[in-house]
């Protein structure tokens, strides 16, 4: 099977490109993120502690996350269908703390690299180089300066009806940063050979096109 993995921080537009880039090569899209905020919407809907790690491993142990694929990627928490609440800005504001557990990523990770054995995939997130798939065939790390990242998060959270300001996104892009390199297990990070793509001024279209010249050899 072959593989492409996609890395980078939030609002750097990994997640569309990478969707975009496996419907243009007829591969499998897996947002491996939408797994780790689907438990933190669990974990909030039954007013659990983020910072006890024990508890948020016992979700889970017990919990049922289904992606399922198409021109957007559908996902399910215990049968019931998410897509839309894991992008809830509270999920956003937790995601990161779920994220930084080591058993939490190691029950994920074994999904993940199942699910990458049996398909084709383009996989994003934020140690999928690094850690879930790092015998890729192609490896490409995203990344944009923060003003691009906010404006892209906030349109998106702004069409989706959440009534909140560009400089509260800001921040939250910033704490996300910071947790998600900082963290002790398996923080964001380039591969070493991983191909940059600076995508502050480029449309989705032009790094499509990009990683598709990288990966046809053109």
């Amino acid at each position: 099977m072959a593989n492409i993995a996609i890395d980078g921080p939030a609002g750097s537009g990994k997640s569309t490109v990478a969707r975009m880039l496996a419907h243009k090569l007829g591969y499998v899209y897996i947002d491996t993120g939408a797994m780790y905020r689907a438990l933190t919407l669990k974990a909030i809907e039954n007013n659990i502690d983020m910072n006890d790690e024990e508890a948020i491993t016992n979700i889970a142990n017990n919990t049922l996350i289904e992606l399922k694929p198409g021109d957007t990627q559908e996902v399910y928490l215990d049968k019931r269908r998410v897509t839309e609440e894991i992008r809830r800005p509270d999920v956003s504001g937790y995601v990161s703390l779920v994220a930084q557990y080591q058993r939490v990523r190691e029950k994920l990770l074994i999904f993940q690299q199942e699910i990458a054995l049996q398909n084709n995939v383009v996989m994003d997130g934020r140690d999928i180089g690094t850690r879930v798939l790092p015998n890729a065939e192609y490896k490409f790390f995203v990344d944009a300066d923060i003003e691009a990242r906010t404006e892209r998060r906030y349109m998106e959270l702004s069409a989706s009806g959440y009534d909140i300001t560009r400089d509260a996104v800001r921040g939250m892009l910033l704490e996300r940063d910071n947790q998600d390199t900082t963290r002790q297990f398996s923080p964001l990070a380039k591969a070493e050979d991983a191909i940059l793509i600076d995508t502050t001024s480029l449309t989705p279209t032009e790094v499509i096109d990009k990683m598709y010249s990288i990966i046809k050899g053109d």
